[in-house]
């Protein structure tokens, strides 16, 4: 009985004060999260956007899977890719991870 007790609210006044902090604290968690993780995560997704854009045929490129190759050939979702001794792999355009220089 006595663990009830101490539970209850001491001020008689309703906690008003308790919800306007709960909903202040759920407000800065929400803040922080946006700038820590889904902000970065929409920059990188625009950055890697912008790069698939400027792929162009000749631009050697690394797949995800590793594999390196020129660009034979371009689609709307398809890339072609020339990986050596005229072996051509058609590859789906996010599949491909960095543009090499």
């Amino acid at each position: 009985m006595e663990l009830i007790l101490a539970f209850a609210p001491q001020n008689g006044g309703g906690g008003g004060g308790n919800l306007m902090s709960t909903v202040l604290m759920f407000g800065a968690i929400f803040v922080i999260f946006y700038f820590m993780i889904i902000r970065p995560q929409q920059k990188k997704s625009k950055e890697r956007q912008k790069m698939l854009d400027a792929i162009a045929k000749g631009s050697k490129v690394v797949t995800s899977g590793g594999i390196h190759g020129v660009i034979e050939g371009l689609d709307d979702k398809t890339v072609l890719l020339d990986v050596g001794n005229k072996v051509k792999m058609k590859f789906e355009r996010t599949a491909i991870s960095q543009i090499v220089k």
